[in-house]
């Protein structure tokens, strides 16, 4: 892209749908950009001069330097690192001349920084790698060839890449950037091969945010810094869906801003503004909505338990294969599992700096979808997208939580009042009691299985609100929205018969997208049921799993990782005395996982989960290090969520606002995992979503071994405090 930082003149080269692999009509401008000196300035005043951006994402400086521009956001994940890699790996860098950087928001369409899988500048879904792998490394290698297309017309001969930045021809050699102004003259090729090499991909090399994330100096929402920025605190109306009636008359040194659902205090440091927000709560008049009842919980629960078994319910059948009758077979079970409203709950606080003039807006933020932010800022401003810029920090945890733009808008309209950049921070308890809520579910399993134990027949209900048809309801003519039933539709078991069905609880609690999403509820039912099926049918849970995999409908890769979680955790033997162990698998987010947990019972007779061990296929894999730590920390972010958290609603009240009741798991609660990665050349798929969705029916399964107890409620210990043992 063009370098906006200096008055550099811009040469940009022809429009090139050179990025194939997930989204073969994505059309990416390949650009160069020239810092201002003349094309003939020799190399001494390079120094000087700015870098030189080949293609929406490399960028090469006068140092030889290569800055990738990474479109997905780094949340702790460790994107940055992988698909800086991959560049790496098509120029034959050495590790210690690659940088990355947040992307900036783009205002073209097709976005240069859209996720391919679905052109959206937005980071969800285990989809980064998935998305960028093959597009980037074309990218990364057409920039490879154009640069060995320059070294010939700027010098003769023939040319090869070499290492570490350099291209050589027989005893000559030079640097990438002394060919970067030949390089802008040059046409790139419409694609390119990929290199061969593995010098990148599949090695465990040292993320590239870790260093100055240990010594302090990396830039997280909360530590952004503008000049002349006052600060600013929210507080919402108590009961969802109120909205503002009066507001308090401002007090000296602070000014308070009607944002419609909050009023907004604005102060000189934030916690001042946090107290003041705390301290007026009662002064502000609220007008209410007419009707809570589909915002309690207690209401929800009653009707989700009509609604899963009526058979007048209007439901919308995701998938169906033959006539299942389970109620006729020789095996069956039938089952309903409820799943609650969960927070987020990132240790990071929802926060944005905003800076409005008359001429530009400016946002700092940890967003996941920066895609959404222009067109809202230009609405609420009035000024025209390319005023608008975005800068995205290193975010402290999103979950999903931060794709949304409720703060964002809210710091906008925050700075525009006070005509000043204005740093917005919301407390730990308006964080908790105004997120956007992963469903509550009611899940009803109705399974049969032949005298030989042979899975015949599925008849599965899924009862949860719909994200999409609350935020659009007019667009909505089938009520199963993105991932309300993913986990349930598509599994590869071999059932004979199948009919998945979703029914959309009306709900009016704000809903958003949980890590996992879908497969975080519907897992929970699916295995759970397929263990009570297996122990109904008097057969071993994971030998039952593997022979629902085989035969000619089989999934080869599914029972890879059932045998490599088998043999990692020790199933064939037996489990220490007094513990048991309970098996999960799942077909998702591109990848296969298998996890084994093994529990044992607490001084007060409750669970304790000891050891967890996880086998993930997960394609072609960039950086183990980094599919390790994923999967690690989805295992212990489903832990909290299997055992203690959820989110209640009383008259339209949030009942948890912070983390004394929403327990995380402590250090002497973390069981020892193992993981092993099973080796693929498939393409590759997501892996931070992947970790979480198996633990609760692997410690349910387990547990129900141990002590015949079958759990089919989350949490499994509600009302728990972090001071409980």
């Amino acid at each position: 892209m063009p370098d906006t930082a200096s008055s550099g003149r811009a040469v940009a080269l022809d429009r090139r749908n050179f990025l194939k692999g997930a989204a073969a009509t994505l059309i990416i401008p390949f650009t160069v950009s020239l810092s201002p000196r003349e094309a003939s300035a020799k190399a001494a005043s390079r120094a000087a001069a700015g870098p030189v951006s080949l293609g929406a994402y490399v960028s090469i400086d006068a140092d030889n330097i290569v800055t990738v521009s990474i479109g997905s956001t780094e949340m702790g994940q460790g994107i940055m690192t992988g698909l800086a890699q991959l560049v790496a790996e098509e120029l034959g860098l050495e590790w210690s001349q690659v940088r990355a950087v947040h992307a900036p928001a783009s205002t073209e369409w097709p976005n240069p920084y859209g996720n391919p899988i679905f052109g959206a500048q937005l980071t969800g879904g285990s989809t980064s790698m998935m998305g960028w792998y093959k597009p980037l490394r074309t990218a990364a290698a057409i920039v490879r060839d154009v640069l060995i297309a320059a070294a010939a017309k700027q010098f003769g001969g023939t040319w090869s890449l070499g290492r570490g930045g350099m291209l050589v021809s027989g005893d000559t050699s030079c640097r990438f950037s002394d060919v970067l102004e030949t390089a802008a003259k040059l046409t790139p090729p419409a694609t390119a091969t990929h290199a061969t090499t593995r010098r990148f991909v599949g090695q465990r090399i040292p993320r590239l945010d870790l260093p100055e994330k240990i010594l302090g100096t990396a830039v997280f929402g909360t530590d952004v810094k503008v000049p002349g920025m006052v600060f600013a605190s929210v507080v919402h109306c108590p009961t969802l869906g109120g909205t503002v009636k009066t507001v308090p008359p401002s007090r000296s040194g602070t000014t308070y801003v009607n944002l419609g659902d909050a009023v907004g205090v604005v102060a000189s440091n934030t916690w001042t503004a946090m107290r003041t927000a705390r301290s007026i709560a009662g002064t502000i008049g609220w007008t209410l909505p007419e009707s809570t009842a589909t915002r309690d919980s207690a209401t929800l629960e009653a009707a989700a338990d009509a609604l899963v078994r009526s058979k007048k319910a209007e439901y919308f059948i995701a998938e169906k294969v033959g006539t299942p009758r389970p109620a006729s077979a020789p095996i069956r079970v039938d089952a309903t599992y409820s799943l609650p409203f969960l927070a987020h709950a990132a240790m990071e606080v929802m926060n944005c700096t905003a800076s409005v003039t008359a001429n530009a807006c400016e946002i700092w933020a940890p967003t996941q979808g920066q895609q959404f932010i222009i067109p809202l800022v230009a609405g609420i401003t009035g000024l025209p997208a390319a005023s608008v810029t975005v800068h995205t920090t290193y975010c402290g945890g999103g979950f999903g939580r931060k794709i949304e733009t409720d703060c964002i808008a809210q710091a906008v309209k925050l700075s525009k009042a006070v005509g000043k950049p204005v740093k917005l921070t919301w407390s730990r308890e308006e964080d908790f009691q105004h997120d956007m809520y992963r469903p509550s579910a009611k899940i009803r399993v109705q399974a049969g299985a032949d005298a030989n134990g042979a899975f015949t027949a599925l008849v599965y209900r899924n009862v949860s609100p719909s994200i999409s048809q609350q935020r659009a309801p007019s667009d909505i003519t089938n009520p199963e929205d993105t991932g309300a039933v993913a986990g349930a539709v598509g599994i590869p078991y071999r059932i004979a018969k199948r009919r998945i069905e979703y029914v959309a609880l009306p709900c009016d609690i704000p809903l958003g997208y949980w890590r996992s999403v879908g497969e975080s509820y519907n897992t929970f039912a699916v295995e759970s049921a397929v263990d009570e099926l297996a122990t109904a049918a008097g057969k071993d849970p994971l030998a039952f799993r593997k022979a629902l995999l085989a035969g000619s409908r089989g999934d080869a890769r599914g029972t890879g990782v059932l045998k490599a979680v088998e043999k990692l955790s020790g199933w064939s033997k037996a489990p220490p005395s007094g513990s048991a162990r309970g098996v999960a698998f799942l077909k998702g987010f591109g990848s296969y996982i298998a996890l084994v947990a093994e529990v044992t019972k607490s001084s007060s007779n409750e669970i304790r989960v000891t050891k967890v061990a996880c086998a993930i296929d997960c394609g072609i894999v960039v950086n183990p290090d980094s599919v390790e730590a994923q999967i690690q920390g989805g295992i212990a972010h489903g832990l909290g969520a299997a055992m203690w958290n959820e989110q209640t609603f009383v008259a339209g009240k949030p009942r948890v606002a912070n983390y004394d009741r929403y327990p995380v798991l402590k250090l002497q609660q973390m069981p020892a995992i193992s993981v092993k990665i099973v080796a693929s050349e498939a393409d590759p798929g997501g892996v931070g979503e992947t970790g979480v969705p198996c633990v609760a029916p692997a410690v349910a399964n387990a547990w129900a071994k141990l002590t015949g107890a079958r759990l089919r409620a989350l949490p499994f210990y509600p009302g728990r405090t972090m001071d409980d043992d």
